[in-house]
């Protein structure tokens, strides 16, 4: 039989003593902790051990001995660690030994209890403690295609790693400490740890978790929630509140999903409120507001002209299209008389844009994603006469179509039944008759005028709502993107353990296989996909079958998700 010892290489060069670990008897391992040094009391030794297990429920035992001859060159060493084996009665008890400057140390198995003793293979793991500790191994994220062996090794290695990451007790204690007991393991020249993280640890800002219910609780008045439901500048601010609500939150973290998620809120909300400083402050410089300012009225100005020649090409005869031209000069001015209403309405305004644009520019400090939801609802509102030419003639076109289909159905003899929602038999009388033929007659012939109008007014509105969803694209991108998992993967990708891998260090006939354990790290693409933070989309994630189906049937495409749709 193979029997596997996991040794911390940090332990390599600690002084003789015995081996504190946890022996996991279905992988036949022994996952060795820690170091403890002579001289020790052997009862205090097993008082102390069971303090560890009682807190972190792991089963540390002492599993065997060290011995390192270039530190103590006694001969009575070796027998007197022989000797420990029957006051812990650890079966089997590990010996491993260390002879100077060796590359290859000596590795042994005794059982005393046993009748048959056999020799075993022994394989001698190093790993890195550190490492394993702060680590946290993930599963795969493919559970469907992998295959039992697979979750097996899986299994066997969130073993390894859970048992020394939940041992964080047992590393508390070191060599330089005034206890009878003396350790050596990953931190054995000091603990490890960070004032401003054991602050964040411990603080509490309760008045930072009340503005933020207070703030979502005033929303909730009608005026306020339908505007805070219909601009995505407040749907944005609204995501924004609910992140510092889970930050400020003093309740600690149950698992590390929980841990990371947080983080990457905080590390998020951090680069986007730099972002945003960094364009307001580009803003503010060179009077570029002023200038933006000057720009915006011209900019709406040549766009009501184009419409205006748009609105002239369509009164025409458009492609030599033969409209009906009672109906094209009705819409024609309809629609030119909104257009004269709007170049009033910019104009009236000119005189404020700037003072407008300035107090709009110091929003930028709340976060660029807020500036860039600003940013699309001011192209809403500029392009507002567009929106209102695309629901007048998608109103328009879809009763024509609704009305033909209904009068299409009175020809077969058919009726739509609104009670069980389908299509029954009806007869109907000559009169009856006689003026749906009418109708439809006239429906028919006045609908390539209004389809016109519609599709070129549908066109516009999806010109406008491929920009803003542009934008908003963008700031999905910044909401979502775990930033502290991404740099957390650069810089300490072994945080981030997808699995690992073993080298082999040393094989000589007589000796045990030394192997050095190797955390492979997630792949980018593993770590986006897996912490991912969740957005609140404006806009409905319709199908693209749905969609083509509404532009045909002249239903709205409106500009913010509806009531109840949470985008994940």
């Amino acid at each position: 039989m193979v029997l596997k010892v996991f040794f911390p290489s940090c332990c390599s060069s600690a002084e003789s003593g015995i081996l504190v670990g946890r022996w996991i008897s279905e992988q036949r391992s022994a996952v060795i902790l820690a170091v403890v040094h002579f001289p020790f009391i052997p009862a205090q030794v097993k008082q102390y051990l069971s303090q560890v297990q009682q807190v972190t429920k792991v089963s540390v035992s002492v599993v065997g001995s060290w011995s390192n001859s270039k530190q103590e060159r006694e001969e009575s060493l070796s027998e007197f660690l022989e000797d420990l084996g029957t006051i812990f009665s650890h079966e089997p008890w590990i010996q491993i030994s260390k002879e100077g400057d060796s590359k290859f140390w000596s590795c042994s198995t005794l059982q005393r209890h046993s009748d048959n003793p056999k020799k075993e293979e022994i394989i001698l793991v190093y790993y890195d403690q550190r490492k394993v500790m702060l680590s946290h191994l993930h599963p795969p994220l493919d559970t469907s295609s992998s295959s039992d062996p697979e979750e097996e090794e899986a299994s066997k290695l969130s073993a390894i790693f859970g048992t020394v990451a939940r041992s964080k007790m047992l590393f508390m204690t070191d060599r330089y400490d005034d206890g009878p007991i003396k350790l050596t393991h990953w931190q054995s020249d000091g603990v490890e740890a960070s004032i401003i993280v054991e602050l964040m640890k411990q603080a509490s800002v309760p008045a930072c978790m009340r503005f933020p219910w207070c703030f979502c609780r005033v929303l909730n008045f009608w005026p306020l929630s339908f505007l805070w439901s219909k601009l995505s500048t407040c749907e944005q601010l609204g995501h924004r509140l609910q992140h510092l609500q889970v930050i400020s939150s003093n309740k600690k973290a149950q698992n590390q999903t929980q841990l990371m998620r947080k983080a990457n809120i905080f590390v998020s909300l951090l680069v986007d409120v730099a972002l945003g400083i960094l364009l307001m402050s580009w803003l503010y410089r060179k009077n570029r507001i002023g200038h933006l300012a000057d720009t915006l009225i011209p900019a709406a100005d040549h766009v009501a002209e184009g419409l205006q020649d748009l609105l002239q090409w369509l009164m025409g005869a458009p492609a030599g299209l033969k409209m009906n031209r009672a109906l094209d000069q009705v819409l024609g001015r309809f629609f030119l008389y909104h257009i004269h209403l709007w170049i009033s309405y910019i104009h009236l305004m000119s005189p404020f844009i700037e003072m407008i644009l300035w107090y709009v520019g110091l929003s930028a400090c709340l976060g660029l994603t807020v500036a860039l939801c600003i940013l699309s609802d001011i192209i809403a509102l500029l392009t507002f006469h567009i929106y209102c030419f695309y629901v007048y003639g998608a109103r328009l076109y879809c009763l024509k179509i609704y009305g033909l289909s209904s009068l299409w159905r009175l020809f077969r003899g058919k009726k739509w039944n609104v009670l069980r929602q389908r299509v029954d038999s009806c007869s109907y009388d000559l009169d009856q008759l006689f003026i749906g033929t009418l109708l439809f007659t006239i429906l028919l012939f006045l609908l390539p005028t209004t389809a016109l109008y519609y599709l070129v007014f549908t066109l516009l509105r999806l010109l406008v709502v491929v920009v803003q969803g542009l934008i908003h694209l963008l700031v999905d991108l910044i909401d979502s993107l775990p930033l502290y998992s991404i740099i957390l993967r650069l810089c300490r990708s072994y945080r981030l353990a997808a699995g690992v891998k073993f080298r082999v260090l040393e094989q000589q006939e007589g000796k045990p296989l030394r192997l050095l354990m190797q955390i492979n790290p997630l792949s980018y693409g593993s770590v986006v996909q897996m912490y991912r933070l969740p957005t609140y989309s404006c806009y409905p994630k319709d199908s693209w079958t749905s969609l083509c189906k509404k532009l045909f049937l002249g239903e709205l495409i409106y500009p913010w998700k509806h009531k109840g749709e949470k985008q994940d």
